[in-house]
């Protein structure tokens, strides 16, 4: 019987043993840590389990016990967050006929190779914006550590009209197109609007995605007509007001982008065709704009390249892509609140931080350019409590690149450190 409740006594305190956080001790030769525009030198940023726990001047001495990362020799910055991502797949000649020989879990499994180059490239956050809803069960995998990958808040399945650019049965032969409905993420009327919302809750999506407009890569003809009246995104953001939702809109043309802002929506995405009155009213309203000029530029030069997009696809590449950054350039200069996004997928995984230099060669200003991927993103997700600087109290995602991306900002090519939530997963 004493053997018993010794073995009792000893398996409680066991349980409530707490095992002590890693402490990490980073000396940081650069921080810009974009709680302002300033750049500061020989730092220590303090990390206990997934929290910045102090930033101090100087380089502190590390505890006995606690992990030394020397980054004397780097730039150190919060964690990159890409807004505008399609994780599960990503550009090539056969990405059409792949939705018909690939398994949801050839899908799944492939996206994990996208997930770990996103990361690697010091993106730990990103918005993916529409998929199968591999997505989610990707997300999931992340969050519980079994694949290696960015934090993902997914829209799960994009919102199109019949028809629209993200109707999954575009340029299918007409015996499989049947008629998709709220539950598939089609959209005619108010009410489908509601329907379509609760079903993305349902499912398990962290936002809502909607295809104001046409767009390049669906098989259809237009690449810019509206494609929901302004009583379905009214309705679409008020249903996803009711859930927590913020509400992602795509759109190239200005009437549906118009709309789209005229009704709520937290962003506009691309934004191709924005006229100075829609950028006027996106201020007003305090919209977000995510330019993607990766994406734009990628569909560009491929369109050039006979066979790589169907020719109903190239035309739209052709005469869309080059106009991305060139409105992109417009309003920035006009004041618009600008969030990094680059519609990865469309443009290759892993080369997501070519934005920040297309961003430059468009007039932005490089600080600038890095906060519209930290504070100005986190804002967009409304995560500003723990992410998108490195201040005590935030997530301790922190990354590091060789040389200064104020005066050259192609350095942001050359990452050498990763840390997403307390967790090293790169350190050159």
């Amino acid at each position: 019987m004493k053997h018993f409740k010794f073995l009792f006594l000893l398996s409680m305190l066991s349980w409530a043993t707490v095992i002590p956080a890693q402490t990490t001790y980073l000396h940081c030769g650069k921080l810009i840590d974009c709680t302002d525009k300033s750049v500061k030198s020989e730092m220590t940023v303090i990390v206990e389990g997934n929290r910045i726990t102090d930033v101090q001047k100087g380089y502190a001495k590390a505890p006995a016990g606690a992990q030394l990362v020397d980054l004397k020799n780097k730039t150190v910055m919060p964690g990159w967050m890409d807004m505008h991502v399609h994780i599960e797949g990503e550009s090539n000649p056969k990405s059409y006929e792949e939705k018909f020989r690939m398994n949801e879990a050839d899908v799944a499994l492939r996206a994990t190779t996208y997930a770990k180059k996103t990361l690697m490239a010091g993106f730990t956050t990103v918005r993916d914006l529409g998929g199968s809803g591999v997505n989610i069960s990707l997300r999931n995998a992340i969050n519980q550590g079994w694949v290696e990958g960015p934090r993902i808040f997914t829209a799960e399945k994009s919102l199109a009209t019949t028809g629209g650019h993200a109707d999954p049965t575009n340029g299918v032969r007409k015996d499989l197109k049947g008629d998709p409905g709220p539950a598939e993420g089609v959209v005619n009327g108010v009410e489908d609007a509601w329907k379509a919302v609760r079903q993305r809750y349902k499912n398990g999506a962290d936002l809502i995605k909607i295809t104001a407009t046409g767009g390049v890569l669906s098989v259809a003809a237009s690449g810019q007509n509206p494609q929901f009246t302004l009583e379905e995104i009214r309705a679409i953001v008020a249903a996803a007001k009711d859930y927590g939702f913020t509400v992602a809109a795509h759109a190239h043309g200005a009437e549906g982008m118009l709309r789209a802002v005229q009704g709520g929506v937290t962003s506009i995405e691309h934004g191709t065709f924005m006229t100075e009155e829609i950028m006027d009213l996106m201020i007003k309203n305090g919209t977000f704009y995510v330019p993607t000029i990766s994406a734009g530029r990628f569909v560009a030069e491929k369109a050039k390249e006979e066979g790589y997009y169907p020719a109903v696809v190239a035309m739209k590449a052709a005469v869309i892509g080059p106009q991305i950054q060139e409105t992109f350039a417009k309003a920035c200069k006009r004041g618009v609140k600008i969030a990094f996004g680059t519609d990865t997928g469309v443009s290759f995984h892993g080369m997501n931080a070519w934005e920040f230099i297309f961003m430059v060669e468009g007039g932005m200003p490089a600080m600038e350019a890095i906060q519209s991927a930290t504070v100005n993103a986190a804002a967009l997700i409304n995560r500003s409590d723990d992410l998108g600087k490195i201040e005590k109290g935030k997530l301790a995602d922190i990354v590091a690149v060789d040389g200064n991306p104020l005066e050259d900002i192609k350095t942001v090519l050359k990452v050498g450190f990763v840390m997403k939530d307390g967790v090293v997963f790169k350190n050159n």
